[in-house]
């Protein structure tokens, strides 16, 4: 029901919003509209092409004070509307994702607010495991950073602001089925990956640390991605490691195994999922602050597994299906 507005004055309310791409905008930079007669909050974000479902308590916060009972429209009165996706960063372009995938679509604002982390393993002068495809070299910092990147570009569409730890200033998203390994992968920001194992564990757990207390007081995730190395008989599942002590990282490693599960159940009905979690004494999740998870996305010397990274489509679903469960994590796991 509506209330009338009679000699009204509107009080104006300053509210700093953060957006995915970390750039800051006032409240007045949401764009405003007048309640009609008849009309409801449901009726007024639909007419703005807005989704109730996704937006109703972003509005309401947006509008606290100018609401009347129940959260009822009055009349007349000048409320301001959520940021959608488009508003936020529309098809911006990051040169880090190649000029084939470069531009951000937004998708939704579901990860608004949250900050990650996304270590792919190795690089530099460490290629990680090695596997064999015929006369080529498979080696796993190249397509742990295809998935990577490719999740980082997902988690991005949806709003998360995303921090590359090891980053490459020339690969971006590749589609080919042989990605060709080099050794200029840096450490966030430019830093030169060092060759000695924990000189470069220390180095990428300080690149993260220094970012979480920049952003304290946000809701802030680390995602280690390797591809394992075992006999060429052993095929596996991916599987998840955290922190003992880390209760948030637990959670987080079983929204992503739960997801994986059930996207195997459907798309694969029959097969069985063997992933697995468990809690692991690794330097990184030991050491970095915010929670984290560390991804085995399979054995590379495993036929079966290197179709999992061989086929940009696989690599691809790996991607998605990370981000249905970070997705999955950022709605339960707070």
């Amino acid at each position: 029901m509506l209330i009338r507005n009679l000699n009204y004055k509107t009080i104006a309310l300053i509210v700093s919003l953060i957006f995915s791409i970390g750039i800051c905008h006032s409240q007045n930079s949401n764009k405003t509209v007048k309640a009609k007669k008849g009309e409801g909050v449901y009726s007024l974000l639909k007419r703005n092409g807005l989704s109730p479902s996704e937006h109703l308590n972003d509005f309401i916060k947006l509008n606290k004070g100018k609401l009347g009972k129940n959260n009822a429209l009055i009349v007349g009165r000048t409320y301001y509307l959520p940021s959608t996706p488009a508003a936020v960063a529309s098809s911006r372009s990051y040169s880090i994702f190649g000029k084939k995938y470069a531009k951000i679509n937004p998708k939704s604002s579901k990860l608004k607010g949250m900050v990650y982390y996304l270590v792919s393993g190795h690089g530099g002068p460490d290629p990680g495991a090695v596997g064999r495809y015929g006369k080529y070299k498979l080696c796993e910092d190249e397509y742990a950073y295809d998935v990577t990147l490719r999740l980082a570009h997902n988690l991005m569409e949806h709003g998360a602001l995303v921090y590359m730890i090891t980053r490459d200033p020339n690969d971006g998203i590749r589609d080919s089925k042989i990605l060709k390994p080099d050794k200029d992968e840096v450490c966030y920001p430019k830093l030169r990956i060092p060759l000695n194992h924990i000189a470069r564990l220390r180095q990428r757990k300080n690149a993260v640390n220094k970012l979480y207390k920049k952003h304290k007081g946000k809701r802030q995730r680390a995602i280690i991605i390797h591809v394992d190395s075992r006999s060429k008989r052993q095929n596996i599942d991916v599987f998840f490691y955290y922190d003992k002590r880390s209760k948030v990282g637990r959670k987080l490693a079983s929204n992503l195994l739960n997801t994986f599960n059930q996207k195997y159940r459907k798309h694969q009905p029959g097969r069985g999922y063997e992933g697995s979690i468990s809690s692991r004494n690794l330097y990184v999740l030991k050491h970095t602050y915010p929670p984290a998870t560390f991804i085995e996305l399979g054995n590379i010397n495993h036929s079966r597994d290197r179709k999992r990274f061989l086929q940009k489509e696989n690599r691809m679903a790996l991607a998605n299906w990370l981000t249905d469960g970070i997705l999955l994590d950022a709605s339960n796991n707070k």
